[in-house]
């Protein structure tokens, strides 16, 4: 219908756009009428909806937007409705009665997320807050505990659950010698849920995003991504087997620890070829070696 109005609305199935769209389904043409039911929370102004919305109304058109809206509002009611068993099969799981009160999050609950509040079950199930650890969602975490379960005496060590979840590092040995070291194929949900999860740690401010990109620098993103889950799913079975929280040490802190590890082992190397190394100060007010 020449209509813009995914241009200047971000989601057209949120409040703005489905307002504009079910207005246009009831009859209404005029573009600044239409306009009018922009929320107040868009960025484009009145006049630039407005001009988005001049187009014409063909009937087959408006014909096909009706069978869309209300597929959309189908499939909404079906997952409204998986929610809700979702929820009814969590409160059947046994409480752990943790010690302390749930915190308050700043982090955002995304849109895709269940209908309600998926964190609370969870630390009630488990005892531990899994969305303490950057990039975990709640959403995620239900993800996880949905493809594993509660039992972690299934794994004697971390190593032995990132190996079954597809991301531990591959051992082919062959005479004594290492051939390779990529990890072997895997359709585990948890490990596709710990990917996507490693994502968003590329702008995150906390050690594991320090870590991240220290690693995609190096190795490139799909290596890192992999190498990110892996770490996610240990910090994990240790938060469920032992009930330990997680607490962030930060990206400042995490560079500084790195830093002494690389000078320990540069001192180290220097000792065995028979050199020593010094610290300098240098103009910029940092220590140098030499």
């Amino acid at each position: 219908m020449n209509l813009k109005l995914a241009h200047v609305v971000s989601d057209i199935t949120g409040l703005t756009g489905m307002g504009i769209i079910k207005a246009i389904l009831k009859g209404e043409r005029d573009p600044v009428e239409l306009a009018k039911l922009r929320d107040p929370r868009c960025k484009n102004s009145e006049a630039t909806v407005a001009r988005a919305l001049e187009g014409h109304y063909r009937q087959e058109h408006l014909f096909s937007l009706q069978q869309a809206v209300e597929l959309v509002e189908f499939y909404q009611k079906q997952i409204a409705a998986c929610d809700c068993q979702i929820e009814a099969c969590l409160q059947q799981f046994e409480d752990k009665n943790p010690e302390t009160p749930l915190t308050a999050r700043s982090r955002k609950r995304r849109r895709s997320g269940v209908g309600f509040d998926a964190r609370s079950y969870l630390y009630r199930m488990t005892g531990v807050d899994l969305t303490q650890i950057d990039s975990i969602e709640a959403n995620t975490a239900l993800t996880v505990i949905g493809e594993i379960g509660l039992d972690m005496s299934r794994w004697p060590t971390e190593k032995h659950f990132g190996s079954w979840l597809g991301l531990a590092p591959g051992s082919k040995v062959s005479g004594g010698k290492r051939l390779s070291g990529r990890t072997k194929p895997s359709a585990n949900r948890a490990a596709a849920a710990l990917r996507m999860a490693a994502q968003s740690l590329n702008q995150s401010q906390s050690a594991l995003g320090a870590y991240f990109r220290r690693l995609k620098a190096r190795l490139g993103a799909p290596k890192a991504l992999t190498a990110a889950a892996y770490k996610l799913a240990r910090i994990l079975y240790r938060m469920l087997k032992h009930g330990a929280g997680y607490v962030d040490q930060g990206e400042a802190i995490y560079e500084e620890r790195y830093r002494d590890r690389l000078l320990r082992n540069l001192k180290r190397r220097a000792a065995e070829l028979g050199f020593q190394l010094t610290a300098t100060s240098s103009s910029t007010g940092r220590q140098a070696l030499t």
